[in-house]
């Protein structure tokens, strides 16, 4: 994982597109090397979650292009690889699935949903709010709390329109996007440990995505 890292970190201080052209063998081991890594994890995750295997790294790598239309940023390149093994249907799916975030001093793992339209989220909160002992159960499992040390970002301030205020599990509510993520540092990165370091992670997502996938299959399109 060094030559991803490096590569990553030129990238950050020559994000254009001459640099980038002159460096495309660079970027061409890269991505090769993340192709096989994202094929032994889709096989390393089939073993506890059997639907990934159905998935190829094309359905789980993003593009190292930058859409710039509508953005300020008219930089063209990522300077991270992401990785979003998503059983079964793939990354483009609203299902919730395994994400690997590869960036120099800044990698993780992830898991959960973000960016859920207006139906769906009112949805989620419902099923927290009806079934809290079966989701703090999940988010105080020692597999699962060792790593996630919470669930949710992009927090309402106040309390959700529809549920009582004074509830004393409300915070469970307030999210906007409702991930959970944990940290690796670079030197975890590029140990010998890597891989399992992250399939373990991922398998301790499995109730969590569970528990919203439930939510998501029975939320009408």
């Amino acid at each position: 994982m060094e030559e991803v890292l490096d590569f990553l970190r030129d990238l950050r201080v020559n994000n254009d597109r001459d640099w980038f052209a002159a460096n495309k063998n660079r970027y061409l081991d890269v991505k090769r090397r993340v192709e096989e890594l994202t094929e032994r994890l889709i096989a390393r995750i089939a073993e506890f979650d059997p639907d990934a295997s159905r998935l190829s790294p094309a359905d789980c790598l993003y593009r190292i292009y930058r859409d710039t239309r509508f953005s300020a940023d008219k930089t063209p390149f990522k300077t991270h690889i992401g990785i979003y093994i998503n059983p079964p249907y793939g990354k483009k799916h609203l299902h919730c699935g395994y994400y690997l975030h590869l960036e120099p001093g800044n990698s993780l793992v992830a898991g959960g949903f973000w960016c859920p339209d207006a139906k769906l989220i009112k949805r989620v909160r419902q099923d927290i709010y009806d079934n809290v002992e079966e989701y703090l159960e999940i988010l105080n499992n020692p597999e699962f709390s060792q790593y996630y040390k919470s669930v949710g970002d992009n927090m309402l301030k106040t309390a959700p329109k529809g549920f009582p205020k004074d509830w004393e599990h409300i915070d469970l509510l307030r999210p906007r996007d409702f991930t959970a993520f944990t940290p690796l540092t670079d030197r975890q990165v590029l140990s010998k440990q890597f891989e399992r370091l992250v399939v373990e992670r991922m398998r301790a997502l499995v109730p969590l995505n569970t528990f919203f996938n439930y939510t998501i299959d029975e939320t009408p399109n």
